[in-house]
């Protein structure tokens, strides 16, 4: 378990002599005060791309289903890697993962038969408190009215220029806090750079 002392120490350096402490007194409530305070507002016509965002309409498959659906989806990738700003000799691609409502997840767990009532409740409260380390949370925005959450390891992508900054403002359903985003930067750690896998990779190749 990650010490407060430590998430100190680890705060971004970039902010705000009053930002700094307001964001320690958030992380330091947490996992109380998942709610409203995980969100930002962008100013209206902001056209960058940041990471953590909601954005409607992005274009989702799910192998080896075939199907592609446009859902509601939250960009992983890191906001300066797809600034079109920042030019590149590969273009770069945006990553993201779609939303996904409580509710439908709980149901399908409960159409399966496979685990009780209760076990899917606990399950799901260990979602609220983002918990369940390949899972991120997301309470109700003013663009998403239900309880959502993001599969960290259900991946998309697609080409940088594809999305129009000029219609980004339109499609933003929702952007994190400095207390969200951060909460999102921990819980993306966290799944994908875990070095506690006990294997020994200290012997190199037998000739």
């Amino acid at each position: 378990m990650i010490s407060m002392d430590d998430i100190e120490y680890y705060l971004p350096k970039y902010l705000s002599v009053e930002s700094q402490p307001k964001l320690f007194n958030e992380l330091n409530d947490f996992p109380s005060n998942i709610d409203q305070r995980m969100y930002s507002v962008i100013p209206h016509g902001d056209n960058i791309i940041f990471q953590g965002d909601g954005l409607s309409d992005l274009l989702v498959i799910n192998f080896p289903d075939k199907h592609i659906q446009a859902v509601p989806s939250m960009v992983l990738s890191n906001t300066c890697d797809i600034d079109i700003a920042n030019k590149r000799m590969l273009e770069a691609n945006i990553i993201y993962v779609p939303i996904i409502a409580i509710q439908k997840y709980r149901s399908l767990l409960l159409s399966v038969d496979v685990y009780s009532e209760t076990s899917i409740e606990s399950h799901i409260e260990s979602i609220r408190k983002q918990r369940i380390t390949s899972i991120f949370y997301l309470p109700p925005s003013d663009n998403i009215s239900t309880e959502s959450m993001v599969f960290l390891d259900r991946i998309n992508n697609y080409s940088n220029t594809y999305l129009p900054r000029e219609c980004i403002s339109s499609r933003r359903l929702f952007s994190l806090s400095q207390y969200g985003h951060y909460l999102f930067l921990i819980k993306l750690s966290i799944h994908f750079t875990r070095i506690q896998e006990k294997i020994d990779r200290s012997e190199g190749l037998q000739s």
